[in-house]
């Protein structure tokens, strides 16, 4: 019986772990979908290693087959994305534009999916923004 309970629990804790990987996914492309993401990751950071934690729990806790399969996901999940953070530096180019200066001609796709050519901002000022996000 006490067994039982056990492998309920870790079952639970895995079923949990891979809802706190998937709502933090998906709360991270929708803040690059926005071109937001922030400049403090550690929220994020935090979210991902509490999935990962939450994982190996269930599987310490010994879960049911199929409580297996959303632990070891979070722990995939959850480990991934502080791996990348860790593993990749952010240097800012020391050849970039600088203020003032006129931009080099590109075309790109816009958000709407359609072709964007810089020569149409011609003669007025501009802000860019571009980032780097982690995935």
């Amino acid at each position: 019986r006490m067994q039982a309970q056990s492998k309920k629990l870790g079952t639970t804790l895995g079923f949990a772990a891979l809802g706190v990987a998937v709502i933090t996914v998906a709360l991270w492309f929708r803040q690059v979908a926005e071109v937001a993401l922030p400049e403090n990751r550690t929220l994020f950071v935090v979210s991902y290693l509490t999935a990962l934690a939450m994982g190996v729990g269930a599987l310490v806790a010994r879960t049911r087959w199929f409580g297996a399969i959303p632990a070891v996901l979070a722990i995939l999940i959850g480990g991934f994305f502080p791996f990348s953070v860790a593993i990749s530096r952010q240097e800012v180019a020391t050849t970039g534009i600088q203020i003032g200066q006129t931009i080099p001609h590109f075309k790109a796709l816009n958000r709407h999916g359609e072709l964007f050519d810089s020569a149409s901002l011609d003669g007025k000022l501009v802000l860019m923004k571009f980032f780097r996000g982690h995935w």
